[in-house]
């Protein structure tokens, strides 16, 4: 469930993305190679089933928000203070286009040649696309630290 929490924008729609993803592990389960690593190849499934979910939404999704094109200073002690979840969260609170580049890179290690093939765009669209993610990020993650700290301090 953690994979697909880090690719949809709720948990409605990584249940949805979890679904997908073990009927494809049950309808395959014959081309899974023994003595091989099964959480590593239920792993990829469900990778490709987010992106699949991708794919298959991306008109409801916006491409481009310029709006988040413009960069962000951040503090680099705020990273020390999050939780697993609230990095989730924030991840989850990206643009779908920013979210897919940004886990595939980032957490997955995907290079941006694969990421274009496998979400059908350029190269320079993923590199842009993460660079943006990352801006969007930092700032998300700055606003939710200077919301606790009112309530830290007071």
């Amino acid at each position: 469930m953690g994979i697909c929490l880090r690719y949809s924008k709720h948990r409605e729609e990584a249940v949805e993305i979890v679904n997908d993803g073990f009927m494809k592990v049950f309808n395959n389960l014959g081309k899974y190679t023994a003595g091989k690593s099964f959480k590593g190849w239920v792993r990829r499934i469900m990778i490709n089933a987010a992106i699949d979910y991708y794919r298959k939404n991306e008109k409801h999704y916006n491409m481009l928000d310029i709006s988040y094109a413009q960069s962000q200073e951040t503090e680099e002690t705020a990273l020390e203070q999050l939780s697993v979840q609230e990095i989730i969260n924030a991840i989850q609170q990206l643009p779908a286009s920013y979210r897919m580049v940004f886990n595939l890179f980032v957490i997955e290690g995907y290079k941006h040649e694969e990421i274009a093939a496998q979400l059908n765009i350029t190269a320079g669209t993923s590199k842009s696309n993460l660079s943006i993610a990352r801006s969007k990020l930092q700032k998300i993650l700055n606003q939710n630290q200077q919301q606790l700290i009112p309530k830290q301090n007071g």
